[in-house]
């Protein structure tokens, strides 16, 4: 339950953040903050500070910024609504940019003290890489063997030990056809698997039928780490887009999502208490993925997300003028039920999955 509450209590956080991007811009720009939640309402009590409510709501599903005139036009210099496009483009923006600054804050912190895992080529000059286990193939030598995604490889029966991916490959490659004897690392235990080779691989597999990685724990010195971080955040954030691509791709030719999940936020709060139980290193990090996952989320063009109001507004700078509000109204509601509709079936699937 501590664990539970933690991760609750920290995506709350995490939203409340990304409001706080909303709300600083708004002030800089001489916008009238009416209120800022934590939580969805009903409201549960509030306080006035200055011209602003601080409330703590209910729902225990984010936080929110309620500025003047943000819903709908009001006549006043204050208002969201009187401000030019590019001044209410960069309070929009600055939700967005909130997450990216948090996860990169987050790696920072990892790169300068615990260290990050990471998958790193063969030619990454590192003394502490390992060569790890990714997949296992269905009907394969190595799942014949009991090998496991997780297992680390350590080196052969002959006592030679490996760092590298390809030597690996070279040492499979050498016991074509014949059995081969791998130091396994799992769960702190060191296991020996013997291997019976295969003579020819079948399409779409190696001779031993997994998929490997060289992973090591990137760490910096202290100064170094927050530009690291910074570096680490957008190269993330690359990796993150490609795989939302391959998805589409996917879908869009008829090959389908494999591998594709999606997850609501009972599954989320569910991920974030077990990376949290796997120590404050690998919840910290999973945060800041998570954070990295929303950004992008809030980005996307459609409405009732950041990303769908920057649409409008864009379309709004072309036009000279905006879309009327009743038709904007409508829009977002639509796009509001869908949304709630797809949050609803993906909590459905979170609780199929745990229980």
């Amino acid at each position: 339950m501590i664990f539970l509450f933690i991760a609750i209590f920290s995506l709350v956080t995490l939203v409340a953040l990304h409001e706080l991007g909303h709300f600083f811009l708004a002030r800089l720009f001489g916008v009238k903050v009416e209120e800022f939640g934590f939580g969805l309402p009903p409201r549960l009590f509030g306080k006035k500070i200055g011209e602003t409510i601080y409330s703590f709501n209910l729902l225990p599903l984010g936080a929110f910024v309620r500025m003047l005139g943000e819903e709908r036009a009001v006549a006043n210099e204050r208002s969201f609504s009187s401000k030019p496009v590019w001044q209410r483009s960069l309070i929009i923006v600055g939700g967005v940019a909130a997450f990216w600054i948090i996860a990169s804050i987050l790696l920072a912190f990892l790169l300068g003290t615990s260290g990050i895992p990471a998958s790193v080529p063969d030619t990454f000059n590192t003394q502490e890489a390992r060569v790890m286990v990714l997949g296992v193939a269905a009907d394969s030598p190595a799942q014949a063997a009991g090998i496991m995604p997780g297992d680390v490889i350590l080196g052969f029966g002959d006592g030679a030990k490996v760092t590298r991916v390809s030597e690996v490959q070279e040492a499979v490659e050498t016991s074509r056809g014949t059995s081969l004897t791998l130091s396994l690392l799992r769960d702190g235990v060191e296991e020996a698997h013997s291997v019976q080779i295969r003579e020819e691989a079948p399409s779409g597999q190696g001779l031993l039928g997994v998929s490997l990685a060289r992973t090591t724990f990137l760490k910096y010195p202290w100064y170094e780490a927050p530009a690291r971080g910074v570096l680490l955040s957008g190269q993330l954030t690359w990796e993150i887009v490609r795989g939302f691509a391959g998805v589409l791709s996917g879908i869009f030719s008829g090959a389908g999502a494999a591998g594709a999940q999606v997850m609501g936020p009972i599954g989320i709060v569910q991920l974030l208490s077990g990376s949290l139980q796997s120590g404050l290193s690998s919840f910290l990090y999973f945060l800041s993925l998570l954070s990295l996952y929303l950004a992008l989320f809030n980005i996307l063009p459609i409405p009732v997300v950041d990303g769908g109001r920057l649409l409008f507004l864009g379309i709004e700078a072309l036009r000279k003028r905006p879309i009327p509000e009743a038709i904007e109204q409508r829009i977002h509601g639509v796009f509001f039920i869908l949304l709630i509709a797809l949050l609803i079936w993906a909590s459905i699937q979170d609780i199929t999955r745990i229980f």
